[in-house]
């Protein structure tokens, strides 16, 4: 499987203007069987309930039939289970959840996908792909502020985007670089399996299930060519001044030298989007006076501090380095901020009952979780917080699993010296 898509990886670094051929020759017993041992056996179950371990029993038996079925083209992905999971603005995400057997033909496939569109991702990119990540697009953000011409940045974000990718562009875009007829035929019906809800089955005219394993770097395909290609070879030649975007899958931000060059792109960015079926949620929006030479600006008109950006789950503010000169600072933002303490007291009351160290592991867990992702430089204060109102969480839960509020805060401090909370902690240098 390898060796295979390290062929299909040369092919498409020497040849970019070539449409690739004879691809789905990589899913095989082998691609198979090691996306079998890649997935996670503790995952949700589709419409099927088949488990990883459930499907493994008769691994060989299965994959041999998956694969005839496969050849003879009478494979078709299950309709696939949708959940609703809470988004910080008290709105529910749909999450869609494949059949087991789905999602090891999923994993082969993008494996072959990747090894393709890495090949023609920008670096602008960031998002689910291959050694990088959310804390290297924030230090992108940071050079990029610091070190150019900025005063302006677009602060956009598309509404809905998995359920509104249109899925006839979706395929005309593959086809710009794929020319597989039995590839395309398989994402394709990837796309149309359909959704159940409450028993209900629904047909999908449009949009990407999220939770999809292929999801992601189809929503990357898609934006490459929408927004990626038409910024970088468009709208930066048409500006008169410096222009640049970041982008994590559908979260993307866009930094400017001058005012004009920001209002023109974002009038232009409403239609591009209209063009494939997307549209910016007007009310998430919005230009704003921010860098180094904004701050000069605004001091001189008296109009105090530049306004925050939230991206990635941090807000982006205006401040200084020890010796006076601009620095970016970021922070984690109030939405996030709130929405993880109260998903984390959810999870503490759905808990309460476990015993005091397997509850207090199961914390710790958790906590280095948020510490990892949020313990970023300048962010100290953010996280400690976090931690200090995780820890009267406790102490609230705790007295409340009593039932006689006996908990003394000299006792829970005891408790905590035998049982040790994780301790706030940066880990993640945004200038290292």
């Amino acid at each position: 499987m390898r060796t295979k898509l390290t062929r299909i990886a040369e092919l498409a670094k020497q040849r970019p203007k070539i449409k690739l051929q004879t691809l789905i020759h990589a899913m095989d017993e082998e691609s198979l069987k090691a996306a079998h041992r890649a997935l996670s056996a503790d995952k949700a179950v589709g419409v099927d309930a088949v488990t990883k371990d459930e499907y493994g029993e008769k691994l060989e038996e299965n994959i041999t039939e998956l694969l005839a079925r496969m050849k003879r083209q009478a494979y078709k992905p299950q309709p696939v289970k949708r959940v609703y999971i809470p988004k910080a603005d008290k709105k529910k995400r749909p999450l869609g959840i494949p059949a087991y057997e789905d999602k090891l033909v999923q994993k082969a496939l993008n494996e072959i996908l990747t090894v393709i569109y890495e090949q023609e991702f920008l670096d602008c990119s960031y998002g689910f792909r291959p050694e990088r990540s959310c804390h290297d697009a924030l230090k992108e953000v940071s050079k990029i502020l610091e070190r150019q011409k900025i005063s302006y940045v677009v602060d956009a974000d598309i509404k809905g985007f998995f359920d509104n990718v249109e899925h006839g562009w979706m395929m005309k875009l593959l086809e710009d670089r794929i020319q597989d007829p039995n590839l395309l035929r398989l994402i394709q019906r990837f796309l149309k399996a359909g959704v159940i809800e409450a028993g209900v089955e629904y047909e999908t005219d449009t949009g990407t299930p999220q939770g999809g394993i292929i999801s992601p770097t189809l929503a990357n395909v898609y934006l490459h060519y929408v927004l990626d290609l038409w910024f970088t070879v468009k709208i930066k030649r048409e500006c008169r001044g410096e222009a640049y975007i970041i982008r994590y899958c559908d979260d993307f931000v866009c930094f400017f030298q001058y005012q004009d060059d920001a209002e023109i792109f974002y009038g232009k960015l409403i239609e591009r989007l209209r063009k494939f079926n997307l549209e910016i949620a007007e009310e998430k929006t919005k230009i704003i006076e921010f860098g180094r030479f904004a701050v000069e600006r605004r001091n001189k008109r008296g109009e105090g501090k530049p306004g925050t950006f939230d991206f990635l789950g941090c807000t982006h503010y205006c401040s200084q380095n020890k010796n006076g000169n601009f620095r970016v600072k970021r922070k984690t933002s109030r939405k996030k901020f709130k929405t993880k303490l109260k998903h984390f007291a959810e999870w503490l009351y759905q808990n309460m009952h476990t015993e005091l160290g397997t509850l207090i592991k199961q914390i710790n867990a958790k906590l280095v979780g948020h510490f990892c992702y949020y313990g970023i430089t300048d962010n100290s204060n953010g996280i400690h917080t976090f931690g200090y109102r995780v820890r009267r969480k406790l102490f609230e839960i705790l007295n409340r699993r009593s039932q006689k509020k006996s908990l003394t805060w000299e006792r829970f401090a005891k408790l905590t010296d035998r049982f040790p909370l994780a301790k706030a902690r940066i880990y993640v240098n945004i200038y290292g």
